[in-house]
């Protein structure tokens, strides 16, 4: 009786969460790992291998059923002589209630809900790309810049008095929320490549095409993406009531300028209640993007499970949103180093669950994020590879010299692993937003 093979070859560039790996690539003697086999369970796991091998060989037989916490992960597996190299900095010039270096006395002490969870009254469907980035690139620009020109006329309108005017939001948000459904590549590309500025319209736009492309990612029905939609748009309608020379503080805020702006919760949370809002998850939304997982945020400092799930959404959406945008008191970050920056805040201010879905949803290396490939060359993220989460499509920017290529020349890294001499095609590292004097607002697709 022939024997039933049951480990495969698979590369680290391919490596998912509930793969067991049984085999390595040299032997185990030579690597810095305690033990002969273990799980990947978070991408800090991925990352861990991806150090150590180019290739490992998975157990084909071992189920993602047995995946708990409780079994042993890469990282855990690895002899890690510099503990300290896993605590989280502070992430500089983002305005948080807590440095995450803090994390460890800050800890939950109970355990936190799965993501499964979250939504025990939903009935959640899985969605997927029912077209290409490319043929939904025109209807993404579309929904993305009405929705833009809705926000800016919302605001006039809504500059003064107690109340506001919530008259057809659901209706601008509508078309933004369809493009995402279809496939969310082509929103986040017109959002993020829009050029970044001071402009609270566009912080409103970015925030919510990111809580409806995590939510797409929660298997939310239709009807709740566009609740998330509406609450990212408001939740800081509050700062309109506040004092402008704090708004446009050039600097960290004092003691009593924070308290101020702080504020701007339970200001926003009034002027949409007195408008008639009935909507409980947006009101979810709007009260609690401020609080954290450890219970260091404001205005209530509510911790864990007692934060509600659209609010922990809405922490998670504003934080990555804050580190990505253009701010005068700090430097914008590049959406790849946002993500490794959240990534470091997991089960510290967000939920462990949470921030995977979020990576899964906005990508490791996230549409928008510069790169450098192999030999050099130099390529902007376009698209995601559903499957294959550190294989993106690329647009070539510049060749290995730094040299300009014509655009409209993409690598679909998911499917084109190899130069033409045979070397392996990768991508090696992340790029400052506008290396080498790139002008990230005059890329366009073709």
């Amino acid at each position: 009786m022939s024997k039933t093979l049951t480990k495969i070859k698979v590369d680290c560039a391919d490596l998912a969460f509930g793969m067991y790996v049984c085999e390595l690539d040299r032997p185990w003697l030579d690597t810095p790992f305690m033990v002969q086999g273990f799980y990947i369970k978070s991408l800090e796991d991925i990352d861990t291998v991806r150090k150590v091998c180019d290739y490992v060989y998975i157990d084909k037989i071992v189920q993602r059923e047995k995946l708990t916490k409780y079994l042993l992960g890469a990282s855990s597996a690895i002899m890690l002589t510099n503990r300290a190299a896993r605590t989280a900095n502070t992430v500089s010039g983002t305005r948080m209630s807590t440095a995450a270096a803090d994390y460890p006395r800050n800890r939950p002490a109970w355990p936190e809900q799965g993501i499964e969870d979250f939504f025990p009254d939903r009935k959640l469907t899985e969605h997927t790309d029912t077209v290409s980035w490319r043929d939904e690139a025109r209807k993404a620009r579309q929904a993305v810049n009405f929705l833009y020109d809705y926000i800016g006329k919302f605001m006039v309108l809504n500059a003064n008095g107690n109340r506001l005017v919530l008259q057809s939001i659901d209706m601008a948000v509508e078309p933004m929320v369809d493009s995402v459904i279809r496939n969310p590549d082509a929103c986040l590309w017109s959002t993020t490549m829009k050029p970044a500025d001071q402009d609270t319209n566009d912080s409103a736009l970015r925030a919510s095409v990111f809580a409806v492309v995590l939510g797409r990612q929660l298997s939310l029905p239709k009807n709740d993406l566009c609740s998330l939609a509406i609450g990212a748009l408001l939740f800081d309608i509050g700062k309109t009531r506040l004092d402008e020379t704090i708004l446009q503080a050039d600097r960290k805020l004092n003691e009593r300028e924070m308290a101020e702006m702080q504020r701007h919760v339970e200001i926003g949370l009034g002027l949409v209640k007195r408008s008639g809002m009935q909507d409980q998850d947006i009101i979810d939304f709007i009260e609690n993007h401020h609080e954290r997982l450890d219970g260091s945020g404001y205005p209530r400092g509510i911790a864990g499970d007692a934060i509600p799930a659209f609010g922990r959404i809405a922490g998670l959406v504003d934080c990555y949103n804050a580190i990505t945008g253009s701010r005068k008191y700090a430097s914008t970050r590049s959406p790849a180093e946002a993500i490794t920056l959240l990534y470091k805040l997991k089960g510290v201010h967000f939920h462990k669950d949470l921030i995977e879905e979020f990576i899964h949803a906005i990508g490791v290396y996230p549409v928008g994020a510069t790169v450098e490939l192999t030999k050099g060359e130099v390529a902007i993220v376009v698209a995601q590879s559903r499957t294959r989460r550190l294989r993106p499509t690329v647009s070539l920017l510049l060749d290995a010299s730094k040299k300009p290529v014509s655009r409209g020349r993409y690598i679909e890294l998911e499917k084109i692993t190899r130069y033409d001499d045979g070397s392996k095609l990768d991508i090696v590292k992340n790029l400052e937003p506008n290396a080498y004097g790139i002008d990230r607002a005059a890329i366009r697709l073709k």
